[in-house]
């Protein structure tokens, strides 16, 4: 099974560091459910995961967020695309909880749940915290820039790390590596 696992805000959609509380919030970056659709289409298994904070915060509750994501899978069909599961932490970063990243928690509970490695499965983010729970659980982290988290940021905590401008372009990369010769 080929998989990879993406963080949502500042991957699929737009996340401009404040968090997404409603329906209306939630935009798609342009391509990115497009780009979804192509994995899909190579063959590959999507699962999201996602830091939601914003649950114990109660800036929104658990039908909210199922209909941001219900928002997400209708505009993932349309595409062509699907999401296998979503996986989300509710804890704040004061908890210090294991399934918040940039622990590896939640990407571990994937990895258990599927019954697979994380070796070398990639996992896109647009946040440093995605990219240290990448690393933290063994994967392959790969960052996007549209996400909140900072170039600037990123550049300066991280060291070899596979970095694309937009989800369109890192999924390019992956099916690039996929194809046959």
């Amino acid at each position: 099974m080929q998989l990879v696992i993406l963080d949502r805000d500042g991957v699929i959609n737009f996340n401009a560091g404040a968090p997404v509380t409603s329906e209306q919030a939630w935009r798609v970056i342009p391509g990115s459910v497009e780009a979804l659709a192509r994995l899909n289409g190579a063959g590959y298994r999507v699962v999201i995961a996602s830091n939601q904070p914003g649950l114990r915060r109660k800036a929104l509750n658990i039908e909210t967020l199922n209909a941001i994501h219900h928002k997400m899978q209708q505009e993932l069909l349309e595409a062509g695309g699907s999401v296998d599961a979503v996986f989300f932490c509710p804890c704040l970063p004061k908890d210090a909880c294991e399934c918040m990243m940039p622990s590896p928690g939640m990407l571990l509970e994937i990895a258990s749940r599927l019954r697979i490695s994380l070796a070398g499965v990639p996992i896109i983010g647009g946040s440093v915290a995605a990219i240290e729970a990448a690393r933290a659980a063994g994967a392959r982290p790969i960052f996007v820039r549209t996400g909140a988290g900072g170039d600037e940021k990123i550049a300066e905590s991280l060291v070899d790390f596979e970095s694309y401008d937009n989800l369109t372009a890192a999924v390019d990369s992956l099916l690039a590596e996929t194809a046959p010769a």
